[in-house]
């Protein structure tokens, strides 16, 4: 499609006429517009156009001057947007379409709504919560950004120029002031931006939209779920109703035997303050839903366009039909996925480096989920849509991760009794995945977690199996595609006997792994990869090199995961009575051997919030699965009874 005119207005603009002034509503979808076709000195003749379908094209921004100063209803689905700042120039807009266009996030619907005080409706939906979201942001940012104003100027010479000086406030304030998720950082970042300039230019008396009516605080709900094959569930459970608002207990710790001690011989806990308890998994948004049954979350990578450093504070929680990514600081449901008939047992995320038509590389964190049916979703979770499903097994899958080292490779383990290496590939041009099978590995039971190596994770994958923990070659240059498992391990010293589950895996650091199962109940133990590599020979049976064994619950029932923080040395598992016991194993590492025989006592047990705490009745509840981002900045728990807990550390 080439440039437009004003023959083809005529024709697709509404109602008839030989005048383009008259036209009131215009149809342009699917012409393959680009950019440069809005022709700014065409359209800007259309005096009295309130309704404009741009849908289906090619367009990447809108100019910044099309001169349609009573567009009320703007239809821009299925394009490559990149950006909404445009939009402005529409100040009487109040319907907007802007589906399908993958590069947009939630921080422009944010945008959106400031951008466009009289928006009813953004892809047919009310846009009133949105811009309550809003008005939250932008009030709370204006008192921050005014503060730091006022210190700022606070500290100035009075030989320093002033122009120079409000210069550097700008740029200190885009740095230092911070609020809210970090998924919504590109919008606090921007407004910040905003407002800093506005303070500069009014010498600091006044900023545009601070002055917003107080809303009260309304509660969210959210919700949907069901139960996993061979899952332990407790009966009765009582109703509880949680509150929005904060809540704060303190959490009781043990010493660890053989640590390093403070002068008074004591080892300081830490500590931990409860932020949110959700039940944002509930059938039909139930506060009486206590069934449905958590099983996995992963935090999402903090490696975003600009960000690299940065820690992750979102969260990814499945189980029944829902998937959700939940902003730890805050509590807010960010997103969430619903699949009726599923029942997702395992999340997985990983950062994919996208090309657009236009030559633009764009950075996707895509999520991975999967459960009851054997299918993985492939989540595009900032723009809200699926981009496509493997149907990867005829059973149900019990857990999926990504290669730490190719971003499109995926491991899938089902109840098949099967692993496959899937490679995803990268979205086409409909923003589609096309994956396509790289190997199959073959076990005697159910594989329960997988674990790539961490020294060699293209070469070697662990998996922790109701018969045991297998390894298997996984080098994509040796010409067999299916394989059995090359090497079991056995944790009973002076035992040759295998089949005993191991249902927790996770490395700790390059070399050591921390595993638990029915072997040794009432502990967790460390082993090392290495040494116990080397000792192998040809052996397809091997005994695991002990280095420490941890004290845990010895409660016999099964499937509590536990997981790593192996930038700092920790490891975390839940338990049946609702506590998670948290080990900082540092000093185990660097300690030369022998080491110590008996169990090592946990660093903390954080235990469930006693109901004085919460307000609230509480019954005991099983954690199944805990897991804190890299930094050990929060904690989250997910437990048989349809609560997500998390924690922050002080």
């Amino acid at each position: 499609m080439g440039p437009l005119n004003p023959q083809l207005l005529m024709e697709r603009g509404q109602p008839k006429s030989r005048r383009l002034g008259r036209i009131r509503s215009l149809d342009l979808s699917g012409l393959e517009l680009h950019s440069e076709h809005l022709d700014p000195k065409l359209l800007s003749r259309l005096k009295q156009l309130q309704e404009l379908d741009l849908s289906n094209n090619q367009l990447e921004v809108l100019p910044d001057n099309l001169g349609l100063s009573h567009l009320r209803v703007l239809h821009c689905c299925n394009n490559q947007l990149g950006d909404v700042t445009a939009l402005c120039q529409f100040p009487k807009l109040e319907e907007l379409s802007l589906e399908g266009n993958p590069f947009l996030t939630v921080n422009d619907n944010l945008k959106v709504s400031f951008l466009l005080p009289k928006l009813r409706k953004v892809n047919g939906k009310d846009a009133s919560s949105t811009s309550s979201q809003v008005e939250n942001l932008n009030r709370e940012l204006t008192i921050r950004v005014t503060a730091h104003w006022e210190k700022f100027m606070a500290s100035l010479s009075p030989e320093e120029e002033a122009e120079k000086a409000r210069a550097d406030f700008v740029r200190s304030a885009v740095r230092d002031v911070h609020y809210g998720p970090e998924s919504l950082s590109e919008f606090t970042r921007w407004r910040v931006r905003m407002i800093s300039e506005e303070l500069v230019a009014s010498g600091g008396t006044q900023v545009r939209g601070a002055n917003i009516p107080e809303k009260s605080p309304k509660a969210t709900a959210v919700q949907e779920p069901r139960a996993r094959p061979g899952a332990c569930k407790r009966p009765g459970d009582a109703p509880l109703n949680f509150s929005p608002y904060k809540r704060v207990c303190t959490s009781p710790s043990a010493q660890v035997e053989g640590r390093p001690t403070g002068s008074d011989g004591s080892q300081p806990a830490l500590k931990l303050e409860p932020l949110h308890f959700l039940q944002c998994h509930s059938k039909n948004n139930s506060p009486q839903d206590l069934k449905t049954q958590l099983w996995a979350c992963a935090f999402e990578p903090a490696c975003e366009e600009g960000h690299t450093g940065s820690t992750s504070q979102s969260v990814a929680t499945c189980g029944g039909e829902a998937v959700c990514v939940i902003d730890c600081q805050t509590g807010i449901v960010l997103h969430k996925y619903k699949a009726p008939g599923e029942e997702f047992f395992s999340v997985a995320w990983t950062a994919l480096t996208v090309v657009t038509q236009a030559g633009h590389k764009k950075r996707w964190n895509v999520l991975a989920a999967a459960g009851l049916r054997g299918q993985v979703r492939l989540l595009h979770v900032r723009a809200g849509f699926c981009c496509g499903v493997i149907r990867a097994h005829k059973k149900a899958i019990a857990t999926l991760c990504f290669s730490p080292t190719h971003e499109t490779h995926l491991f899938t383990a089902s109840y098949d009794k099967r692993i496959i290496l899937w490679d995803i590939g990268v979205p086409n041009e409909d923003y589609t995945f096309q994956a396509s099978q790289l190997l199959t590995l073959d076990s005697t039971s159910t594989p329960l977690r997988l674990c790539p190596v961490a020294s060699c994770p293209d070469a070697y994958l662990l998996a922790g199996c109701e018969g045991g923990c297998c390894c298997w070659d996984v080098r994509l240059d040796q010409p067999q595609k299916r394989r059995v498992c090359e090497v079991e391990f056995i944790f009973s010293e002076g035992s040759q006997a295998s089949g005993q589950r191991v249902d927790g895996l996770a490395f700790v650091n390059e070399d050591v792994v921390a595993s638990k199962g029915n072997g040794g109940l009432g502990t967790i133990c460390l082993w090392s990869w290495s040494q116990t590599w080397v000792s192998r020979g040809s052996q397809s049976t091997v005994a695991v090199v002990v280095l420490a064994r941890l004290q845990w619950s010895p409660t016999e029932v099964a499937y509590f995961s536990l997981s790593t923080c192996p930038d700092k040395g920790i490891v975390l598992c839940g338990d049946e009575e609702g506590s998670v016991w948290i080990y900082d194993v540092r000093h185990l590492l660097m300690q030369q051997p022998p080491l110590p025989a008996a169990p090592q006592a946990p660093t903390q047990i954080l235990k469930w919030p006693q109901p004085r705490a919460l307000g609230q009745t509480v019954t005991r509840t099983m954690v199944n699965t805990v897991a804190a981002n890299p930094t050990f900045t929060y904690l989250t728990a997910l437990t048989d009874s349809n609560i997500v807990a998390i924690w922050e550390r002080s």
